[in-house]
Formats: structure tokens, C-alpha cells, sequence
């Protein structure tokens, strides 16, 4: 039929869904948006779609196919990214969180330096092949997301502290580097100081300045060595 079109594509695009339709028979790419309510459920990346499906009477979407193949690659490729920097990652159940809860979680995170992300769960997997805390996999079952952070332990403060005022948000575990984490690994994680408190503590005993410190613990252990050398030495005297 002239002047047909058809959706191929859908993405959240910010804060709405946008359902991309090809041309056919000439006319314009046309792009249609519904917007996605704060309230509404967070929706689940692991769930079905019909992409890359026959059209009735229609050929194969291939173009369709190629885009959500390459789409693919590149989430594989982030969450690869993810995965081997991160100091720690911790994953959690959402069933059931509304967009603004999430919302609100991603701004938690991103107060101390951290991020939130959500994916299907086979392509994380993909994801962690060859990389520290491979067996954290066997944790990515259902609804699914990622809390991570450069810092080693701030994510984990981040996600205990929102577990508790949020019986929604379950978390799973995670991983530490090599080390998977169960949810008492976590919990212990969040009890451990932060950078940035580690930095206080350490001011505190040797009273050397803190930028001082702060490169010191960026640097090759044999610096850090060095600092706990001089605190026994204080401590001794």
C-alpha cells in the first residue's frame, strides 16, 4: 500500500519512548514519542520483543536486524568497560521500582561518583567472559541492574542505604575485583570506610596533609608501604 510505514525500532529516548518508523514508498523517516510517567514500572530489558520479525506479507526487517546486532555489540562492549574498571559492583532485583524511583537511585549514585546501569541479562554475561568477577553471572537472573563505582566500596554504601527505605530494590550481591560478593559481602563492603574517609583517618594519625595522602594512596604500593610504616613508627614512639 502506498504510503505505508512501519515501526522497526523502539529506544527510550530521554524519558520517553520513541517508536522509529522507516519510510516507504518515499516518504520521511517519522519518529513517535509516548511519554514514559514517573510512576509508571521500570520496564525490564530482558522482556521479549518482536524485532527483527516478519512483517505480514513482508520480507525479513534486515535492516532492522543489523542496527539491533550492532546495538548489541555495544552494549557488550560498555558493560565489558564496566566490569573490568569498576572497584566494586553491586547487582540488584528492580521488579516492581517506578521510573522515579530509579531516577532517584541514579542520582544517589552519581553524588559519589558512581552509576547505575541496566541490561539484558545474556548480554552482561557475555559481558563478564574473561573478566574479574566472572561468576557474578550466575547472580543475573530476572530484573537486573547494575550499581558500580570506581571507588571500591562507595556503590555498596550507596545500594545498602537504599535497600533499607526501598523493599523493592533487592540486592543480589556483586564483586570486589576476582572476589564475588553475596549479599552479606556487600553489606560488609558498605561498612568499610570510603577514599575518602581512609584519607581522614590516615591524616589523623600521621598529620601530614591530605593531598599528600591522597596522591600517595593513588600511587604504587611501595608509597602506600611507606605511610603505614610511618604509622607504626608513630605509633611506637
Amino acid at each position: 500500500m502506498a504510503g505505508r510505514i512501519r515501526p522497526v525500532l523502539s529506544e527510550t529516548v530521554g524519558g520517553h519512548l520513541a517508536l522509529i518508523f522507516l519510510p516507504e514508498m518515499g516518504n520521511e523517516t517519522k519518529i513517535a514519542y509516548r511519554r514514559s510517567w514517573p510512576t509508571e514500572p521500570f520496564a525490564d530489558p530482558n522482556a521479549p520483543d518482536d524485532r527483527g520479525q516478519l512483517e505480514p506479507g513482508g520480507d525479513p526487517h534486515t535492516w532492522s536486524e543489523t542496527v539491533d546486532r550492532a546495538q548489541k555489540e555495544k552494549v557488550v562492549e560498555e558493560l565489558g568497560q564496566i566490569f573490568e574498571s569498576s572497584g566494586v559492583v553491586v547487582i540488584a532485583h528492580y521488579a516492581g521500582m517506578t521510573v522515579a524511583q530509579m531516577q532517584d537511585l541514579r542520582a544517589k549514585m552519581r553524588e559519589v561518583g558512581g552509576s547505575v546501569r541496566v541490561a539484558k541479562n545474556k548480554l552482561a554475561k557475555i559481558a563478564l567472559e574473561g573478566k574479574p568477577g566472572s561468576k557474578m553471572g550466575d547472580l543475573l537472573t530476572g530484573m537486573t541492574v547494575f550499581a558500580y563505582s570506581e571507588d571500591p566500596v562507595a556503590a555498596a554504601k550507596v545500594t545498602e542505604a537504599y535497600a533499607k527505605g526501598n523493599d523493592k530494590f533487592v540486592i543480589l550481591g556483586g564483586a570486589m575485583g576476582n572476589d564475588v560478593l553475596d549479599q552479606a559481602g556487600v553489606k560488609a563492603v558498605a561498612s568499610m570506610p570510603s577514599r575518602e574517609e581512609l584519607i581522614a583517618q590516615i591524616v589523623s594519625c600521621i598529620g601530614a596533609p591530605g593531598s599528600n595522602i591522597a596522591g600517595a594512596i593513588g600511587a604504587p604500593a611501595s608509597n602506600i608501604a611507606s605511610i603505614l610504616s610511618t604509622i607504626e613508627e608513630k605509633a611506637a614512639a
